[in-house]
């Protein structure tokens, strides 16, 4: 009889562990969106429609010529295109059409949950559609933060077909990604048991492994130049991870790696040292607009 308490116990308890991660998973997930300031003339807001029908919104400022080069900024997790107003209005000053879009679940956009990269990338992909309506080869480069690079990935057919990328603080898989925040919370022994909890919930809400949901896969298929943007004091996207994510790339490639600075400080920098690092780059790939 005792025995059998015990197995209903345990039995209970991991019946209540299960409830709880999956109530963390939607959590996770859950849409928040707001109101976004309209951008200042010449900006003007667009609202696009993703491959799955979902509603997206952005800014969208015209550049120095119709058909010249084009910058697509994408937002990191529970952000907006906002977080993006100076990057934009620098790129634009150069002379680059500049696309701003809030992700699915995020900002002005649809209420939908959020997906982590997996159907983001539709919403990049709807953005660059947009960029090169009426003029398929425009060249288009991306700055992607943690959640908009692994959208610049993580497409049903590969990578977004851009000329260049700058990726900021991207996760190379999901599993990596969830065990670094539970460790961080936590502690490592918690991430190991939590972690799979979390990860396979991938297959019953998206229909796909935690594999498919690995940015670091995309990367090894993108063959243009990239710049990979760490924080040696990021805990979510570790220098490992980094590292790790700059040797898969196989085309041309720089490592920027910000001392002290962490996950959020690496989504958003905009230093002299910056502009002047991603400038060359565009420059080089994009052209001068």
């Amino acid at each position: 009889m005792k025995r059998r308490r015990i197995l209903i116990v345990l039995a209970l308890l991991m019946i209540a562990g299960l409830g709880a991660a999956w109530g963390f998973g939607s959590l996770a997930g859950r849409p928040y969106v707001e109101a976004i300031a309209p951008p200042a003339p010449p900006g003007r807001v667009v609202r696009l429609v993703a491959a799955d029908g979902v509603h997206i919104e952005g800014s969208f400022w015209p550049g120095a010529r119709i058909d010249g080069p084009a910058v697509l900024l994408l937002h990191g997790i529970n952000s907006s295109r906002a977080s993006f107003t100076r990057h934009a209005l620098w790129l634009n000053g150069l002379g680059y059409a500049v696309l701003a879009i809030d992700f699915r679940g995020h900002g002005g956009s649809e209420a939908v949950p959020r997906t982590f990269g997996l159907y983001e990338a539709r919403d990049a992909a709807a953005a660059l559609d947009f960029l090169r309506a009426g003029n398929p080869v425009r060249r288009v480069g991306v700055i992607g933060t943690s959640l908009g690079g692994a959208a610049a990935l993580l497409g049903d057919r590969g990578p977004l077909p851009v000329q260049v990328m700058v990726l900021q603080a991207v996760y190379p898989d999901l599993r990596r990604a969830i065990s670094n925040r539970i460790a961080r919370v936590a502690g490592q022994p918690l991430a190991w048991l939590g972690e799979p909890l979390l990860s396979y919930q991938s297959w019953p809400r998206y229909g796909v492994p935690p594999g498919r949901i690995a940015p670091i896969e995309g990367l090894r298929r993108f063959r243009g130049p990239v710049l990979i943007v760490g924080g040696t004091a990021d805990s979510n996207t570790t220098i490992g991870d980094t590292r790790a994510f700059h040797e898969a790339a196989p085309g041309p490639k720089a490592l920027w790696l910000l001392p002290g600075v962490g996950h959020a400080a690496t989504g958003s920098i905009f230093t002299d040292d910056y502009r002047r690092r991603v400038g060359a780059l565009f420059a080089a790939t994009l052209g001068r607009p």
